[in-house]
């Protein structure tokens, strides 16, 4: 009997250490993790109806609560929605929240850590909790011409940085989509809105991250600049090396031949310099680098410029993670591989960073949209500074891809993007998806002697002729637009 009653007891206190257990994990080990799980609606049902603070660009709120006349007293609005959309995300009821309204929720909220004795006054007061505004990098002037840019229908992104700062000063991507219809307070209205959008090609409300930072897409020939700067690196190649560009490339054992750029004048020589490699976007060279260097060198060299990496703490936006292959490539998949085909992939972000890392002399700085976060008396508690996240390589050698970029625009195919009495630096980029479309890219910075504005671009699916016209023409729109500010 003494046993059975022992053994009742023991089982008792494990029970009780267990819940014990439990609790203290729920409450206090895991509690963030809870609190930031997807399917965790509790603590946006306590916040859903109260007074959450603005997301502000240029002055004026595009995501705001407003007095609402239905079951809740506030009602989350979005201004001029399909422009930023991608930027702010929604925040729904049954839906959750994704982009800024999610990772910037605790400030929008008013219940981050700096946000504690306002929210102790306002409990003295009898006020209603109020959340602190949110105001972002973007130029609202920017961030509309960008998205004018991409044509209704057709599937593309922009990114425009300060390639000093990392402040981002527009990104955007269509198609898009009115965050309003799913912030609703209409149930059914909203269920109904949900399923249609998600019917939208190039639109996935499930997925926390916008084109620019989520979409990994074939970088095509703007990775020749990390070419560049690997076989710079290297010691192997300077500024006058003699490069072979062959019409095509064979290699041993298969009928695989890689073909040179069709579209400019590489067929016009037999060996080409970095210059001329560049300006007309010749494939041969860039192989014959890489298969010279190794596919490490290669990686390596994507690694410094971020490549598998993630951007840092400031952006603030969930992202994708740009990839080159890390499983041993054959020769004729490592050619392929260089000229930012077969397995590569980057989000138009990426590119972006890695461009404003040659215009920085080597140095890439965080990408940044957060200007401030203001309490509701407009106090500042947090103004984000500047800071390096990567170095992608030395001055010496950003500075000779700098020249070879400018080269691109005043004497080959990037000549779309020049800007009169201004030294563009760029390079294109035509990444085949079979069928003769091609996602085509632009990116580039300006003024290349002191740059101030870094400009990324690619639109998915095109033709050669319709590609050069969305891209370089645009981004000369973009250069004009911030160097005239």
């Amino acid at each position: 009997m003494n046993q059975a009653i022992r053994n009742a007891w023991i089982a008792a206190i494990a029970m009780f250490v267990l819940i014990f257990g439990a609790l203290s994990y729920v409450q206090v080990v895991g509690a963030d993790e809870l609190e930031a799980n997807a399917w965790n609606k509790r603590t946006l049902l306590q916040n859903y109806c109260n007074d959450r603070g603005a997301l502000i660009v240029g002055g004026a709120p595009v995501a705001e609560s407003v007095p609402a006349a239905e079951s809740c007293k506030f009602q989350r609005t979005y201004n001029q929605p399909e422009p930023y959309a991608g930027i702010t995300g929604y925040f729904s009821r049954s839906f959750g929240v994704t982009g800024l309204e999610k990772t910037m929720n605790e400030e929008l909220a008013g219940s981050s850590d700096q946000q504690f004795l306002d929210r102790v006054g306002q409990l003295f007061l009898g006020n209603q909790p109020k959340g602190a505004s949110v105001e972002l990098t973007l130029d609202p002037e920017i961030q509309k011409l960008a998205f004018d840019l991409i044509p209704d229908g057709q599937r593309g992104s922009i990114v425009v940085t300060n390639p000093k700062t990392g402040a981002i000063l527009a990104m955007v991507s269509k198609p898009s989509y009115d965050p309003n219809l799913i912030a609703t307070q209409d149930p059914v209205a909203e269920a109904a809105n949900f399923a249609e959008l998600n019917k939208v090609p190039g639109i996935n409300l499930n997925q926390n991250v916008s084109g620019p930072t989520g979409e990994l897409l074939a970088p095509g020939s703007v990775f020749k600049i990390i070419d560049t700067a690997a076989a710079l690196s290297s010691g192997k190649y300077n500024k006058d090396s003699v490069l072979p560009n062959p019409a095509e490339m064979s290699f041993p054992g298969i009928q695989y031949t890689l073909p040179n750029y069709a579209g400019g004048n590489c067929y016009t020589r037999d060996t080409a310099t970095f210059a001329f490699a560049l300006q007309q976007s010749c494939n041969t060279p860039f192989a014959s680098i890489a298969l010279d260097l190794g596919q490490a060198a290669i990686a390596d060299q994507a690694g410094k410029f971020g490549f598998g990496k993630d951007f840092g703490d400031q952006l603030k936006l969930d992202s994708a993670t740009s990839f080159f292959p890390t499983e041993e490539l054959d020769d004729a998949s490592l050619a392929q591989s260089s000229i930012g085909q077969r397995d590569v992939r980057a989000t138009p972000l990426q590119i972006n960073q890695m461009t404003a890392a040659i215009a920085n002399g080597g140095v890439q700085m965080q990408p940044n949209l957060i200007k401030a976060v203001r309490s509701p008396d407009l106090r500042p508690i947090s103004e984000p500074k500047p800071q390096a996240l990567l170095t992608s390589t030395t001055p010496e050698i950003a500075r000779q891809i700098n020249e070879w970029m400018v080269s691109v625009v005043s004497e080959g195919i990037g000549r779309g993007a020049a800007v009169p009495g201004v030294r563009v630096a760029g390079k294109t980029g035509t990444a085949e998806l079979g069928d003769g479309l091609n996602n085509s890219w632009f990116t580039g910075f300006a003024p290349a002697n002191d740059p101030q504005v870094a400009v990324t671009i690619v639109m998915e699916g095109v033709d050669i002729t319709t590609g050069a016209k969305l891209t370089s023409p645009n981004a000369k729109k973009i250069f004009e637009a911030v160097l005239n500010k």
